[in-house]
């Protein structure tokens, strides 16, 4: 755990992402959401926005990278932790690398692609010259069951689905 982190502050920040993957949901998007935070202070807040964008990149961690190099005026985001919801895939732990941040930590496994140890480990990956602090699992069964749910929904037939989210 990175110096000032507790376990507390994990669930807390978790919570704040998960707030933002539930604004996803309400828009019709993949429920993944992402916070990054330093010196106990959100630098960004950002949802999955692919089909709203039309943008395969619009994940939520990348543009929560985005907005904090925008917020801090550097591409750099050490002394950073990212909170996201779901383990990142590969696009997005490349990024998460490329600035530098410091820890991350997510709620649910991705068995599909996640690349935080459950396909791959690119997060860790020893030839790479950063190498994040990775939590794995907090608040992961909130995070689950809201991905869970969203698409029990997706997969239900027209005259089955609520017209309204959340």
């Amino acid at each position: 755990m990175a110096p000032g982190e507790s376990g507390g502050d994990d669930q807390r920040w978790m919570r704040a992402a998960l707030d933002a993957a539930r604004d996803a949901k309400r828009a019709g998007e993949v429920p993944v959401g992402a916070v990054i935070v330093r010196d106990g202070a959100v630098l960004s807040a950002a949802s999955n926005r692919t089909v709203r964008d039309q943008d395969a990149t619009a994940h939520a961690e990348t543009l929560a990278v985005r907005d904090a190099c925008a917020a801090l005026g550097e591409w750099r985001l050490t002394g950073c932790t990212l909170y996201v919801t779901l383990e990142p895939c590969a696009m997005c732990a490349g990024a998460i690398v490329l600035a530098r941040i410091d820890r991350v930590v997510f709620g649910a496994w991705d068995d599909k692609a996640g690349m935080a140890g459950s396909v791959e480990d690119l997060l860790r990956h020893r030839r790479l010259n950063h190498r994040p602090q990775v939590a794995g699992g907090v608040l992961a069964e909130e995070s689950a069951d809201l991905l869970r749910a969203f698409f029990r929904l997706r997969r239900a037939p027209n005259e089955e689905r609520p017209t309204t989210g959340d």
